[in-house]
């Protein structure tokens, strides 16, 4: 049975593109794995959950959260799948972090004995915020293993990169890092699929050397197969979720993720969340940022869940959350947050430094 991995950083559009390609007939019968960082997977509200592991989506597929190591989630699954105590299914789409190392993922599924005799290594996508792609790649290693391990190169976001020169001098650095990847552009998540249905073979052989070595690494597969953590990344990088029981204001809330857009726009690497405002308590809003990067936000037609509480998952680099927490607080307490304080904020980042408690 083939495995596709999809991979890329925090905010790529791996969800978008995930979700158009479940769209697709070819995909009726596909078994997506998730494995999210963070408190709260804001994304699995969107989907029908069955139990508290397996969910299903609007297109027939099944949808399963990785909880621990990656091999006892598959060996779970094919036991539920022989016992035929869940929905048949002919390939598994493996969605990866943001913040995954793709590495000890793949010598899983390539090196396992069990898994081998079941399951085929078949491709391995990697999404690419052009925007803030050169940034990423030089700040995080996991971001520049995940473009070298692609047979699949996807660029989205390139409405907002500033010229064609800019995207040209991207796909040349795309092209030093991975030569053997396919490399296209998304409109929105969205692209004929085809190419991923392609039952061949994934191919460590085509990559760069660094590849094949980083594959052979033992000392990276002892780890992950014994003491494997999901959520391992960088000390600098950590996760948090403010939440709130009562309904927010729409003019405050929208000034908050302002200031916290343009004063530590680089640190936040990822923001998502499902808001209930003041003015609609019965049509959440849904909000996702990229560091100063905010997609227009979108009112849902009704709660996915029971749960109508406001909960924001922030994934930090080198920020501590009590600023942050700070700001959320007054902001539920209702103190007004002034325009004109934020503007001279705006103006003066330096008023502000002292509150800021960077970890480096």
């Amino acid at each position: 049975m083939p495995i596709t991995v999809i991979t890329g950083f925090l905010g790529a559009g791996k969800t978008s593109f995930l979700n158009h390609l479940l769209q697709q007939s070819q995909f009726g019968k596909t078994l997506v794995l998730i494995n999210e960082f963070g408190e709260v997977g804001i994304d699995h509200l969107l989907i029908e959950k069955i139990d508290n592991d397996m969910m299903l989506l609007s297109s027939g597929c099944l949808c399963c959260t990785i909880r621990g190591d990656l091999i006892t989630s598959l060996e779970d699954i094919l036991r539920k799948k022989d016992n035929n105590k869940i929905s048949d299914f002919d390939r598994i789409i493996i969605e990866t972090t943001g913040l995954a190392d793709p590495i000890p993922i793949l010598q899983t599924l390539i090196q396992h004995p069990y898994l081998r005799l079941r399951f085929f290594l078949e491709s391995v996508v990697t999404i690419v915020d052009a925007f803030n792609a050169h940034a990423t790649i030089d700040k995080h290693t996991e971001c520049l293993k995940q473009i070298a391990v692609a047979d699949h190169i996807l660029l989205s976001k390139i409405d907002l990169v500033d010229s064609k020169d800019d995207l040209e001098n991207l796909k040349t650095r795309l092209r030093e890092i991975n030569q053997s990847a396919a490399l296209r552009f998304l409109d929105k998540g969205k692209i004929d699929f085809s190419f991923v249905l392609n039952k061949s073979l994934y191919d460590p052989a085509t990559k760069s050397f660094n590849v094949n070595e980083w594959l052979n690494d033992k000392s990276i597969s002892h780890h992950h197969h014994h003491h494997h953590d999901v959520n391992r990344h960088s000390k600098l990088i950590h996760s948090f979720c403010l939440r709130s029981e009562e309904p927010i204001n729409p003019e405050q809330f929208e000034l908050f993720i302002e200031f916290l857009r343009q004063i530590y726009g680089v640190h936040m690497l990822r923001v998502k969340g499902i808001i209930c405002l003041s003015d609609n308590l019965e049509k959440p809003m849904i909000i996702h940022g990229v560091q100063h990067v905010f997609h227009p936000a979108v009112r849902l037609d009704h709660w996915p869940t029971d749960d109508h509480s406001t909960r924001i998952v922030f994934i930090l680099y080198d920020l501590k959350a009590e600023f942050i927490e700070t700001m959320w607080n007054a902001l539920l307490n209702k103190t007004n947050i002034d325009k004109a304080d934020f503007d001279s904020s705006i103006n003066n980042p330096l008023k502000i430094d002292s509150q800021r408690g960077l970890l480096s």
